[in-house]
């Protein structure tokens, strides 16, 4: 199995965790980035095109596939997702194709393609400036939500709650759309749809995270995770926890949801990541991405749910069905959380081995480097890493967390030491209850390797 991973910018050493998992399950995995580092992974297994432009890119992947032979080209990037599409395309293997992507990428387009077929999702409007902004908010009523369509990683998404906050929010978001660095990593020369700032209506319930599987005529909901998150004014995608509290009838009403909205985006075989909110009582579309969930959501699909989105994208990705089934839960527990701080640059971070090593964390995994510019709401979202933990029952692995987390030293450059906290730090417990007890058919069982 000859795969080839690829982004048109690199995203850091983000990916290599996940890439080293496809090494692991099996695949001859080749690496090709538009622009990269040159040591990022062996030399003979790993090429940089030297250009971001899609033209360059696939020019470097052909005559890559034609010494090789690949059998399948994949992405863990957000924003590489079209250069993915443009590049199999072109090599004649496996893909979504380069519309069904553009639909996946595009906040706009998704959003226009779920509205053609009916499906529940927010108010929404593409403004092209403050006054068409205001005036968008006025029609779908205060609070709305602001973000851009190219966006990632909840990136200057802004719920805002009246008039005079969108003027402060519109002018955050204008700035850091121009160097949003979701949007600067895409390939150049595709035909990405309208890169601009959408106005949603809010959807005021609570929210879950699934990864799925399209397959032909049908869709798998492989895993779920709910948000357990105290909400301010921007979206950090920071607690979630399984198993969920969704009973059979909502993952029912869930699963032809989220099957209606693959078939409008075009994708007939795809990994997916899906979001559905609920509003009034009822599941509403957020967005489905095609590529899986980040920070360690594979890992929990694996130990709560027995379904592996890394197996299923190495799998699609040469045209074969991955195992996969309707949700079934394990009986393991989990809940995990992005690190976060302050903004500022980055001295160190330092994880005890009490919780590297213990035997109920999933993941402890720091994405940030010495040196690493954090920025924070309005300027941007960047975390400084995860911790997941898992256990036998929800007050278990809540307690722990933060225990843990409280443990893990963060020193940013002039300013002094401090752990990390929870989100719900100083909240009232009444926010952070846990949710009701697991689903009637969570039964124990060992999680897939």
């Amino acid at each position: 199995m000859k795969l080839l991973g690829m982004e048109a910018r690199q995203n850091a050493t983000y990916y290599l965790s996940r890439y080293q998992q496809v090494k692991d399950f099996g695949a001859d995995l080749y690496i090709l980035n538009g622009v990269g580092d040159p040591d990022y992974w062996p030399a003979d297994r790993y090429r940089v095109a030297g250009s971001q432009h899609i033209d360059e890119i696939i020019a470097a992947a052909r005559a890559w596939h034609d010494e090789v032979g690949f059998d399948g080209v994949f992405t863990f990037s957000e924003s590489a997702v079209m250069t993915v599409a443009a590049v199999a395309d072109a090599l004649g293997l496996p893909s979504v194709g380069v519309d069904a992507a553009r639909k996946s990428r595009n906040k706009l387009l998704m959003r226009q393609a779920y509205q053609a077929a009916g499906l529940p999702i927010p108010q929404f409007r593409l403004v092209a400036d403050l006054d068409e902004a205001k005036a968008a908010a006025a029609d779908f009523g205060y609070p709305v939500v602001l973000k851009p369509t190219l966006g990632a990683a909840s990136n200057f998404v802004f719920r805002i709650d009246d008039p005079a906050e969108l003027e402060v929010r519109w002018a955050d978001a204008i700035k850091g759309m121009q160097g949003m660095s979701w949007y600067l990593m895409e390939a150049e020369g595709l035909d990405l749809g309208p890169y601009g700032l959408l106005v949603e209506s809010y959807l005021d319930g609570h929210e879950h995270l699934f990864e799925a599987l399209a397959w032909d005529d049908d869709v798998y909901l492989g895993s779920v995770v709910d948000r357990a998150t105290v909400e301010g004014d921007t979206f950090d995608d920071d607690v979630h926890v399984a198993p969920t509290y969704l009973t059979d009838a909502q993952m029912a009403e869930i699963q032809q949801i989220v099957k209606a909205a693959a078939h409008a985006q075009g994708l007939r075989r795809s990994a997916m990541h899906a979001e559905i909110r609920f509003h009034q009582d009822k599941p509403h579309l957020v967005e489905i991405a095609i590529r899986p969930g980040g920070g360690g959501l594979d890992l929990v699909a694996r130990v709560t749910a027995d379904y592996c989105p890394i197996r299923a994208v190495m799998n699609v990705a040469r045209g074969v069905k991955p195992r996969v089934q309707h949700y079934s839960p394990t009986g393991v527990y989990m809940m995990g959380t992005c690190l976060i701080s302050q903004a500022g640059e980055v001295e160190y971070v330092t994880v005890p081995d009490e919780v590297t090593n213990s035997e109920q964390t999933l993941m402890a995994k720091i994405t940030a480097h010495p040196g690493d510019l954090i920025k924070r709401p309005p300027e941007g979202n960047n975390i400084l890493g995860f911790l997941i933990l898992i256990g036998t029952s929800f007050d278990d692995v809540k307690q722990r967390l933060e225990d843990y987390a409280a443990k893990i030293d963060v020193k940013m450059v002039g300013q002094p030491v401090t752990r990390t906290k929870m989100p719900w730090s100083g909240q009232d417990a009444s926010l952070t209850a846990g949710p009701p007890p697991p689903r009637a058919d969570a039964t124990a069982g060992a999680p897939a390797g």
